[in-house]
């Protein structure tokens, strides 16, 4: 089981405490860092320093870090013009090294587009669905060659398609609980199927919807790596546990039922039930990003344990 490291810095953290966390990620070994792309906070409190840009965020990392993959979860749909974001992902990657990589959404929190004077449009899986087709086209077309694409909302004339990523083939994330549209669009352009904050349980129906999506496409259903996002909550003892739950304002009862939240020995036990239910990388979601202990210790008695 692979685990990641996923923040959400629009809940308060600045480019530096990112830093911070993404250094000792590496430090620890994770494989990745990984961030979410909003503007705006959620929930109670005043969000200061105020929100850091998610691709910014990452080219800074990519010259500030040497092993560890980078990328997002996921990076809105409507922030970002398809073509525009090809030329800044393939950027980023090849100031990387190539390690990055795109987990894409339909774009959804409508109060932040409307703080900052962002359009906010409908039929954004309709729009997501030609936004990936814009920027695997454009990745995929040969040097030298063109790329034109004719869609209802985007339409892309003459195109060098440049510049091209490092990697091959830059993994692509496509993820979420829509029983249809969603497992088509991964089983399509995806590397990659990912779930937030689901139940083993639901985990396992979802996962299975988008198998069987790959392969009415002939692709194989294992092509793709099936993930889930949680929040992390782990202690040494019932009473660390309970300080960081009380740290970033949730229950312990309530984090166990919905998270990886306990002793490392009740979060192995419980990352072998998405195991079970065919989940291979979780992203582990970190809420309070000035507590660098609780990624040493869920390196050292979690994570050692499922190597």
């Amino acid at each position: 089981m692979d685990l990641r490291i996923f923040t959400e810095p629009q809940q308060g953290a600045s480019y530096d405490t990112l830093l911070r966390v993404a250094q000792a990620a590496e430090q620890l070994d994770y494989n990745a860092f990984f961030r979410s792309d909003h503007y705006l906070r959620m929930g109670d409190g005043d969000g200061l320093p105020g929100p850091t840009d998610a691709w910014i965020t990452l080219a800074g990392l990519a010259r500030e870090t040497s092993r560890i993959r980078l990328g997002t979860l996921m990076t809105a749909g409507t922030f970002r013009l398809p073509g525009v974001l090809a030329i800044q992902v393939a950027q980023v990657d090849a100031m990387s090294g190539g390690r990055v990589e795109l987990g894409l959404g339909a774009g959804w929190f409508a109060q932040e587009h409307a703080a900052y004077g962002i359009p906010f449009p409908g039929h954004r899986i309709d729009r997501l669905e030609e936004q990936l087709a814009v920027i695997t086209g454009l990745w995929e077309t040969k040097v030298g060659e063109r790329f034109d694409f004719a869609g209802t909302y985007y339409q892309l004339t003459d195109s060098p398609a440049l510049p091209k990523p490092v990697q091959q083939r830059i993994p692509v994330l496509v993820g979420g609980t829509g029983p249809t549209r969603t497992p088509a669009l991964a089983a399509r352009y995806a590397s990659e199927f990912n779930l937030p904050f689901t139940s083993p349980e639901q985990s396992r129906e979802a996962f299975a919807r988008t198998r069987a999506a790959a392969e009415e496409r002939g692709r194989p259903g294992d092509d793709l790596v099936y993930s889930n996002v949680l929040v992390a909550c782990v202690g040494s003892d019932d009473a660390q546990v309970a300080r960081r739950a009380a740290a970033i304002g949730r229950e312990v009862e309530e984090l166990k039922a919905n998270g990886l939240a306990g002793s490392p020995a009740e979060v192995v036990e419980k990352i072998g039930r998405y195991r079970e239910a065919g989940s291979r990388r979780i992203y582990l979601q970190i809420l309070d990003l000035d507590d660098l202990d609780h990624l040493e210790l869920i390196a050292d008695q979690v994570k050692s344990q499922l190597d």
